[in-house]
């Protein structure tokens, strides 16, 4: 048994002892979007700090739970807020509740982010679903001794996010009349903001948005076998595409004025996950 599985075990060891809630859908909840959870039937509330070894989230507004329960008959464990590179963590500390999700049973990954808008033809508050990814710019999580219960060291990374859970996103989107872009997401480590010539190379390698998560969670799942779709909130323009002052930036606003359709989004596609089969 390697070190990181391991470790691994005694989280799972742990959130086992205090509950045998078995979920099949892992949904994370990005910057300014944590109020969603009030949208679940709540079984259980794991504080991430109770949980042995396990990375503590540091930053405002991630509350730093799992959430365990329902929405409609589906079981969900939600992270309320995630872990990042820039707090200081390995990318195996920051993908180990994707890991931990995983062992606990989920066998989908609903992403969720506020990102800096790329693409021109984006504005601030728009949906983007993540068609694709760049996660060049920070190490990858499977780096090191491959953690073998989870998966092939050498893992296909053709359809990182899955081809039928995004139709199952735009079906939704259209029927709901709620407009959605569709994009390609690169993570930067942060955690300051990018520079203009930073966002001009990001666009010339294809990126449509920019963050600092996503990516690393996504090859983790990826990895273990889970589907992935994710869907980012673009809470502004990124460096050099507006003028917008990034100390006044405002997340929880933009993600507050999208509040309604975002949820009624998320939820259709996890109630409707059972029209898509693998």
């Amino acid at each position: 048994m390697s070190r990181q599985y391991e470790k691994l075990r005694k989280c799972y060891e742990y959130c086992r002892s205090v509950t045998e809630f078995q979920p099949r859908v892992g949904l994370i909840l990005g910057s300014g979007l944590g109020n969603y959870a009030k949208n679940m039937k709540i079984e259980c509330v794991i504080p991430y700090g109770d949980i042995p070894g396990f990375p503590v989230s540091t930053v405002k507004g991630h509350a730093g739970q799992f959430l365990l329960g329902y929405i409609g008959d589906v079981p969900v464990i939600l992270m309320k807020g995630r872990v990042h590179y820039y707090e200081g963590y390995s990318m195996e500390e920051v993908v180990l509740p994707i890991r931990l999700m995983k062992l606990l049973g989920i066998e989908v990954l609903f992403l969720t982010n506020a990102a800096g808008g790329i693409n021109r033809k984006f504005c601030t508050g728009d949906f983007m679903m993540i068609t694709d990814q760049i996660s060049n710019f920070v190490p990858s999580p499977l780096i090191g001794e491959n953690v073998s219960e989870l998966g092939d060291r050498f893992p296909d990374m053709t359809h990182i996010y899955d081809i039928r859970l995004q139709k199952l996103i735009q079906k939704i989107a259209e029927e709901e009349q709620i407009p959605i872009q569709k994009g390609v997401y690169v993570q930067s480590s942060g955690p300051n903001f990018e520079s203009p010539a930073e966002i001009r190379m990001f666009a010339t390698l294809g990126a449509d948005a920019v963050g600092m998560s996503t990516a690393c969670e996504a090859l983790a799942a990826r990895h273990a076998g889970i589907r992935v779709c994710g869907i980012s909130c673009i809470s502004n323009m990124a460096s050099g595409i507006s003028e917008e002052d990034f100390c006044d930036l405002d997340v929880q606003a933009v993600a507050d004025r999208r509040s309604r359709e975002f949820e009624l989004l998320v939820t259709q596609v996890i109630l409707k996950l059972d029209s898509v089969h693998q």
